[in-house]
């Protein structure tokens, strides 16, 4: 039996992972985060996972300005059912534009370690946007060496996340293929073990636990490779993706998926499902679609009610290259173009387009004769293996000077007054280096004057 004194000292050399000691002095710790989801002016939701053995967790938290002013959550039922994850919602004296710090308590015992959380402004009527700062990747790849092919392991670079952890982001949006499933995965067990097992690496705990964090999905995180609607666990998938995220909405009643709207200020973000109602890509059917009627109606009526400066539609598959061999909306021309017709009709302002996927980052451009230019940003990958980039040169649609071929992530950077609001867009290495920098003014997405 572990004496509190040393199980307190195994505490300390555990790292990212704070730990209590329980009645029996048995050190229960977290598995991993916490992490802040789906954020407001009033409210957050707060992810974590414990060990096996947990009963319950709970969180007290309080204002920076107020330290001597606590409050608690209410306490959290852990279980096998839920793999020990736990969603914990905190609303009461909660304010607009706020800073709070939190700490964690399991069974009732007070963990090692506080944490940070802000509300948004409240800036509406009142003054221009806050300046903000969101983190985008694709494709992260945690080695598991009894799972993995033979070989040379397919994940490294594991220090992006440190990295991405130092830029301090207010929102991280994860564009699919945030864990990979294996071969020996395809069940309701597998797969959430694996999400278990990548959620818990050390190396990713630093960036869990600073700003907000929403996903989508993309096939390796859905189910197999090229994974379409034919899917036979895509329900249970659809389970786990909510157990391990805490977006702000899954779907709808009548519409079942990722598919939401994360706000960050004055942009909204668009998360599509691109694979719960996807044909195979390689259907010969016309009218095959990649994300539906019903999802693109969604779609179409959220940009109608959007006065966000920033409007980024965002899918784990690539939707503007037209000229890609691989996955993608090229391979649902009708869908797609009827889409790109209407959105030119339209008249909406300030839309692009993000996405992951390629295992490569680029920026496309789509040129409309009367309109604005259409941009999507591709950002991938993380951790997994990068290709040989050489072929992508030749695709004309790429903005000159964005094809990066290394591990990076994207960054979007936002400042300035709501009418001449800037956008900065960076992709940055591994160790930090800025590989490339985009400027765009909200005038650059705008109708020409008639």
């Amino acid at each position: 039996m572990v004496t509190k004194a040393l199980s307190s000292l195994c505490c300390l050399l555990i790292g990212f992972n704070a730990c209590v000691v329980d009645a029996k002095d048995e050190v229960i710790a977290l598995s991993s985060g916490p992490m802040q989801g789906y954020t407001t002016m009033r409210s957050t939701t707060i992810w974590l996972q414990t060990k096996v053995g947990a009963t319950s967790a709970q969180i007290e938290y309080w204002s920076e300005d107020k330290p001597e002013q606590h409050f608690r959550s209410k306490k959290i039922a852990l279980n096998d059912m839920d793999d020990y994850t736990a969603h914990i919602t905190l609303s009461e004296s909660l304010s607009p534009s706020q800073k709070y710090a939190y700490r964690i308590l399991i069974d009732d015992q007070v963990m090692d370690g506080v944490y940070h959380f802000a509300t948004h402004s409240l800036w509406q009527w009142r003054t221009d946007p806050p300046e903000s700062k969101v983190l985008l990747g694709s494709c992260a790849y945690i080695n598991q060496a009894e799972y993995d092919r033979p070989q040379t392991p397919y994940g490294s670079g594991m220090e992006i996340f440190s990295t991405m952890a130092k830029a301090k982001p207010d929102l991280t949006l994860w564009l699919g293929d945030h864990v990979y499933f294996r071969e020996a995965d395809y069940s309701p067990f597998g797969m959430n073990d694996r999400y278990r097992h990548d959620r818990s690496t050390p190396y990713l705990q630093p960036l869990l636990q600073t700003g907000a964090h929403a996903a989508i999905w993309d096939d390796h995180d859905y189910g197999p490779n090229d994974a379409n609607a034919s899917f036979i666990h895509k329900d249970y998938s659809l389970e786990i993706f909510k157990r391990y995220w805490a977006n702000p909405s899954y779907g709808l009643p009548e519409m079942p998926g990722v598919s939401t709207i994360v706000q960050q200020d004055d942009v909204e973000f668009f998360l599509l499902d691109g694979r719960y109602y996807r044909d195979d890509d390689k259907l010969t059917d016309v009218d095959k679609a990649m994300f539906g009627k019903q999802q693109l109606r969604w779609l179409k009526n959220a940009l109608r009610n959007s006065n966000a400066s920033y409007k980024f539609i965002v899918s784990g598959s690539q939707m503007l290259d037209k000229y890609s061999p691989y996955e993608g909306w090229r391979n649902f021309s009708q869908e797609r173009d009827s889409f790109i017709d209407w959105l030119t009709q339209s008249g909406i302002e300030g839309v692009m387009f993000i996405s992951g996927d390629r295992h490569h980052t680029e920026l496309l451009q789509w040129t409309r004769d009367t309109a604005y230019p259409l941009y999507e940003l591709t950002c991938s990958a993380l951790t997994a293996g990068t290709h040989d980039i050489t072929k992508e040169k030749n695709n004309p649609g790429i903005v000159d000077g964005t094809l990066v071929g290394e591990h990076n992530f994207c960054s979007l950077e936002f400042s300035g007054p709501k009418k001449e609001r800037q956008m900065i867009m960076k992709s940055i290495a591994t160790d930090g280096r800025v590989l490339w920098t985009k400027s765009f003014n909200v005038k650059d997405l705008t109708y020409p004057k008639k």
